[in-house]
């Protein structure tokens, strides 16, 4: 398996994942994410943010840990 790719979409995003195993060229990996256009006070027209998956797994990271911070915290 060279290529990889998975999507997953929700009312307002589509969250995306492309990943070539055989290249060797930085950013070949990348995350994305993008704004579904609506009606809605969240998106006007769309925009997207493409990371590559080292810079997605920090963000997964910071994430996760914010999270498991925020379960100790009664709000």
């Amino acid at each position: 398996m060279s290529n990889y790719y998975n999507e997953k979409s929700t009312s307002r995003f589509t969250f995306g994942m492309s990943r070539n195993f055989t290249a060797k060229q930085a950013g070949s990996n990348t995350v994305t994410i993008a704004t579904n256009p609506s009606d809605g006070q969240y998106s006007i027209g769309q925009t997207s943010l493409t990371m590559t998956v080292r810079e997605a797994k920090a963000l997964q990271s910071f994430l996760n840990s914010s999270f498991d911070a925020s379960e100790s915290v009664d709000i």
